[in-house]
């Protein structure tokens, strides 16, 4: 099995390619040791010391360092944790967890209900393959109709990237104010 690994825009992460469906459709992040024990792969990789949040797409895993750690010292335990799990044909998850994550479905009526549905179709259609090759997703938190403020989940190798305002800002706002009108800002849940 040869896993192919690629850098990310955020230096604390990288993502790596098994060369087969990780999640098949949908992410999910783990930001800690305890929520990854609903997956063996990813339990496995937070035994790692120095490994900080693990993620998973449809076909990657991202992996998060803390600052104080090299990517020289920990690509390698990595790779082979990564290895052993898709080798060994274990499950990515427990029986009884949730697989994946999506946005988040609140409540939203007439015009509103409308416009949630475009933002969601244009992050889902433009914005997330995009994000997705860098290794991350982002997801729709909640709309504010009054205030037309966007508010948006930034996951795997967005989550705490240092240029992720900026691709807030610079890109998905100005492509969200340009074909949904009704949006007057984006801002990052947190």
């Amino acid at each position: 099995m040869f896993i192919q690994t690629e850098t990310t825009p955020n230096p604390e992460v990288l993502k790596f390619l098994p060369g087969r469906t990780v999640l098949g459709e949908g992410t999910r992040d783990f930001r800690d040791a305890d929520e990854a024990q609903v997956s063996p792969l990813a339990s496995d990789l937070f035994d790692l010391e120095g490994v900080t949040r693990v993620f998973f797409g449809p076909d990657f895993v991202t992996v998060g360092k803390h600052p104080s750690f090299d990517w020289p010292h920990l690509k390698a335990p990595i790779l082979a944790a990564i290895m052993d799990h898709f080798t060994s044909n274990r499950p990515l998850f427990n029986e009884a967890s949730e697989t994946a994550g999506g946005h988040d479905e609140g409540e939203y009526e007439g015009e509103t209900a409308q416009i949630v549905a475009e933002i969601k179709d244009l992050l889902d259609s433009r914005i997330r393959p995009a994000v997705a090759q860098d290794g991350g997703d982002i997801l729709f938190n909640r709309f504010d109709a009054e205030s037309g403020v966007v508010w948006l989940s930034m996951r795997g190798a967005c989550s705490g990237c240092p240029s992720s305002s900026a691709t807030l800002k610079a890109g998905v706002e100005n492509m969200l104010k340009h074909y949904v009108p009704e949006v007057t800002r984006v801002e990052q849940a947190l």
